[in-house]
This record gives C-alpha cells, structure tokens and sequence, in this order.
C-alpha cells in the first residue's frame, strides 16, 4: 500500500498498445455517467500525464465521470473537487480500478 499523498507513475515516450488479453483492465472512457472509481495509473506520454496529474488526475484519486458533450466532444469528468473535460482518446488512456463504494452517484 502506498501511503496518502505518494504516488507512483512511470512515464513512456510513447503509450503502449495493449493487447486483447488485457480487456479487463478498464478505462475512464468506459465507465457509465456517475459510476465512482479509483484512479489508477496513466498511460500516457510524460508531458501529458503531468499535465493531467496538475489538474487532479492522480493515481489514488478518485474519479466520477459525467456527460458527455453532444455530437462525440468531450466528457467531464469531476476529480479533486473540480470539473474536467477529456477526449475520449485521453480517458481511455486512464486506467482504474473499482471504487469500495462503487454506487452511481447524482451529478448535479
């Protein structure tokens, strides 16, 4: 277990293509509106993922996505107490696991 306010990252000059065998690692661009979850790691290049961890996106952290933006734009997502919206090409380089109290939630 990694204690509060550390986090672990490891950093790629590119992403890595994943392979079929790895179908049940999830991603934010898949999750339902309100579906709570943990963020886990980012697989994503060094200045993006840094710029993502800035606006909350740490592993650890949890995460609720929202609507999506209408005709395939962006999706917020709310983290840390703040509202951020992703491509779909991004969310589904961010990996997580099931949040202990996965309920859907109301978003206002």
């Amino acid at each position: 277990m990694i204690p509060k306010g550390s986090y672990i990252v490891t950093f790629r000059k590119k992403p890595v293509q994943h392979r079929a065998h790895h179908h049940h690692a999830r991603t934010l661009a898949e999750l339902p509106t309100g579906q709570r979850c943990i963020l886990d790691h980012l697989d994503l290049p060094e200045p993006i993922a840094r710029r993502l961890m800035e606006l909350g996106f740490v592993p650890g952290t949890e995460v609720v996505p929202g609507k999506r933006a209408p005709g395939g734009g962006p999706r917020v997502f709310r983290v840390d107490g703040s509202e951020v919206a992703l491509r779909h090409e991004t969310a589904a380089k961010l990996f997580i696991r099931r949040h202990p109290e996965s309920d859907l939630v109301v978003l206002s």
